[in-house]
């Protein structure tokens, strides 16, 4: 197991193209894509900070703006508080109204009425008191029984003369607006004070509504004091219906944030200000990132995979083209290779492997001919004697015995038989005879249609054959046995294969090329990998498995031909397969004179 692994892990059993795919996926594809994994994650962690601390400023800002109207109403209510003479004229005892009405245009209504050009948020100051003595009217109410029906009266008078209490007021005239208001008790009902003064200040009803439109915010606002609603920018949840669930409503909404900014003020303990904002308005700028960040890293991606591919394709298919010039070395084809010549190591190489081979050429054909014609002779004396050997078996024996059984079929009528026999006897014959390696066109075809006789004996109607031989081709020799293993390897290979009938055509013509033979089927057919498998090994001289007969013909036309015999093959699964063989006249001739 140990062994295992660590040939695994030895790079020098990896294949170059795939040690090239390792080192591109560890040294390009990992990196880039982690970090711009990091470099996204950090980026989009910074724009979310950011957006999420700008909005919260905003909101601080919206609740600072709004407080410090407030909190300046509340100094105004502190100065007034402090002016002993003014609470003095309101809460004193007159016996003449008109004392009172100097007291107060003199003096009360500057007080009340000067702050208002000075802050344009407050609306109107009110003085509320019980005495009686006085002239009800203008910035001076009295505290009546609708006063202490109001829902805020309990709580002004049960709360002490320095607290200032922040309530929003509904309107006390038909039609008019909720108002934001500071209301304190001057005076109440300690001993010895028998006249209650409050004091209120009312806000512009604008006032809110101002602050939030002045922020430019995507998102809803909210003012509320606990639980109740003051005002929102969302119209659905504005309103008298809204109080208790405004804040439910705007937390549960998938996908949102929200933002709370409590006020400081002791008397706004309460109140705060909330803005809600979807998350997707919020991270808009995130994905404008994310789009920008994919384009960034496929850029870095494709950029180096061009350039490794570019360098992959200029090594390996040059080291291939060595490798597959080798093993045509291995089967004695001693060619060297052509291509530009470069300056790299693999270049060096093939220079070295051209000198290479054409050195081991020049021995074989300097050195080793008259070895090889002395091993010559001697293989031709040994196969005299193993001839003279073989002969000792008569293969008369066998042939009398295949005619002996014909005879007796023809005596019981088996004409049939006695036929099929009789191709056996003629084929066993022919390729029994010893020493004629060269046959005609017209002894080659003979075979091929006993041996189709006996197929179709065989299969019966699911096998029909065409032979179609130009008459001035029936003289041309060829090498014994290159027609008959191909129409075998058809008949077995092609028709066997399907269940419907089947054609096999075989045809000798004499072209201007020379003399094209084609051996043709309508059978199963050869896959298009499995046919270019099949060529690459017939070229590179491999072994080809059940196809021994095919390799045969091929190698021997090689040996005999060289470079004049063409030996192509075409198929098409379901359709059929062709081979076609060109033998030139040039080399046919120059074979029939050395015969």
């Amino acid at each position: 197991m140990r062994r295992r692994l660590r040939m695994m892990l030895n790079l020098n059993n990896v294949r170059l193209r795939n040690k090239m795919l390792l080192m591109y996926v560890l040294s390009v594809f990992i990196p880039v894509v982690a970090t711009n994994v990091v470099f996204y994650a950090i980026t989009t962690g910074n724009i979310r900070h950011q957006k999420m601390n700008d909005i919260s400023v905003a909101v601080k800002q919206i609740r600072d703006e709004l407080q410090d109207s407030i909190n300046a109403a509340a100094g105004i209510s502190t100065v007034l508080y402090n002016d002993s003479l003014m609470w003095e004229y309101v809460s004193q005892r007159y016996d003449n109204p008109a004392d009172y009405v100097e007291h107060y245009n003199s003096y009360v209504s500057l007080m009340l009425e000067k702050y208002s050009p000075l802050y344009e948020t407050i609306q109107a100051i009110t003085i509320y008191t019980n005495n009686d003595s006085i002239v009800y009217g203008g910035r001076v109410q009295p505290i009546d029984d609708q006063l202490r029906s109001q829902p805020w009266y309990p709580r002004i008078s049960a709360a002490a003369p320095s607290d200032v209490i922040a309530l929003e007021l509904a309107p006390e005239t038909p039609g008019g607006q909720k108002t934001i208001s500071l209301l304190r008790r001057i005076r109440g009902s300690e001993a010895g004070v028998r006249r209650p003064i409050l004091l209120r200040i009312d806000f512009h009803p604008a006032l809110t509504e101002d602050v939030f439109k002045n922020a430019t915010l995507d998102g809803k606002l909210y003012l509320s004091q606990g639980d109740r609603l003051l005002y929102a920018t969302d119209p659905e949840a504005d309103g008298e219906a809204a109080r208790g669930a405004w804040m439910n409503d705007a937390a549960k909404e998938r996908g949102t944030l929200l933002f709370r900014e409590p006020f400081s003020a002791s008397y706004l303990a309460d109140w705060r200000v909330t803005g809600a904002f979807r998350e997707e308005d919020v991270l808009a700028d995130v994905r404008e990132s994310r789009q920008f960040l994919f384009y960034f890293a496929l850029l870095n991606l494709l950029v180096p995979t061009l350039i490794i591919v570019w360098f992959n394709r200029s090594m390996n298919t040059r080291l291939v083209r060595i490798l597959k010039q080798m093993k045509r070395v291995k089967n004695q084809t001693f060619e060297p290779i052509t291509e530009p010549e470069t300056r790299d190591e693999i270049g060096q190489l093939t220079e070295a492997f051209n000198q290479m081979t054409l050195q081991i050429r020049r021995l074989i054909n300097d050195v080793y001919i008259a070895d090889i014609q002395k091993k010559e002779l001697e293989l031709g004396r040994n196969q005299a004697q193993l001839n003279a050997l073989q002969s000792q078996i008569n293969p008369h024996f066998l042939f009398n015995a295949l005619e002996t059984i014909r005879m007796r079929s023809l005596i019981k009528q088996e004409q049939e038989t006695a036929h099929i026999i009789h191709n056996m006897a003629k084929i066993f014959r022919r390729s029994l005879a010893w020493g004629k390696d060269w046959v005609s066109v017209k002894e080659e075809v003979d075979l091929v249609a006993c041996f189709l006789e006996i197929q179709k004996y065989r299969f019966e109607d699911k096998l029909r054959y065409e032979i179609d031989v130009d008459p001035e081709a029936y003289g041309a020799l060829m090498p014994k046995m290159t027609l008959q293993p191909l129409v075998e390897n058809a008949s077995i290979h092609g028709i066997e294969a399907v269940k419907r009938a089947g054609l096999i055509r075989v045809s000798v013509r004499r072209t201007a090329e020379g003399l094209l033979c084609t051996v043709a089927d309508n059978g199963g057919g050869i896959e298009p990998e499995r046919l270019r498998t099949l060529m690459d090994e017939l070229a590179g001289g491999e072994e080809m498995g059940e196809h021994i007969g095919i390799a045969n013909v091929y190698y021997r036309l090689k040996l005999n031909y060289g470079d004049r015999a063409d030996f192509r093959m075409r198929s098409e699964p379901g359709v059929g397969t062709t081979v076609d063989i060109l033998l030139r006249d040039a080399l046919a001739q120059e074979s029939r004179s050395a015969i």
